[in-house]
This record gives structure tokens, sequence and C-alpha cells, in this order.
């Protein structure tokens, strides 16, 4: 999974259009939504609206189950765990630079033994 826009998070999709965008049944939907594999908005109306977040979600379970043979409990560990990676990933990038920063700040330039910075 990867990181995701304002944009993405805009509900526009009906359940029958974003079902038959994944390749599944919209009650499949349904049943996803049921076991709490994700969450589509809902319109002023009641109706499910699905995002592009929530499409490549969807695809991603459908891979799991489909491809792979994994049930929806296992699906939920998955997508916990992916998003969890993915937020400690974002995390070690953010420190990585703060380090960088203030290395830069605190450290001269190395010089070489000719007289000209490392490059």
């Amino acid at each position: 999974m990867t990181g995701h826009t304002v944009h993405d998070s805009e509900p526009v999709y009906v359940i029958s259009v974003a079902a038959r965008m994944i390749g599944v049944h919209a009650q499949t939907l349904r049943t996803y939504e049921r076991e709490g594999l994700l969450e589509p908005q809902r319109s002023r109306g009641g109706v499910r609206m699905y995002s592009d977040a929530d499409i490549e979600r969807l695809q991603v379970i459908r891979r799991l189950v489909g491809d792979l043979g994994v049930n929806l409990a296992g699906c939920d560990v998955i997508l916990r765990l992916t998003q969890r990676i993915d937020g400690l990933q974002a995390e070690i990038d953010a420190l990585r630079q703060e380090l960088q920063r203030e290395r830069d700040r605190h450290l001269p330039a190395r010089s070489s033994p000719f007289g000209r910075p490392d490059a």
C-alpha cells in the first residue's frame, strides 16, 4: 500500500461500480465491510461510496483472498501489519532526514588530502 493524497480518499464510486472494478460481486464488498476490512464513506442518502484508496485496498484484499488463499481474518492481520510497517518506514525516513540535517549543521565538510572538499 502507498501514501494517499486527499484526492485519493474522495469517495466517487458506488458499490456496483467498485465491485465491477475489482471483479467481485457487490455482496462481497458488503462482506468485507461487515468483517471490518474497509469502511466506505456514505452519501447523505446512505449509499456506500468508494474512493480510489478504497479501490486500491480492495484490490489487495482480492489478491490475498483469490490468489493466495488467505481468509478474511488473515487479510485483516496482513493489512494492519502492512499499514504499521508503512508508518514505521515513514518514521524512519523522517528520522534519517533529521539526522542528516543535524550532521550537516554540526560537522564541517570534510577535506580531502588535496585541499578540496570530498564529493
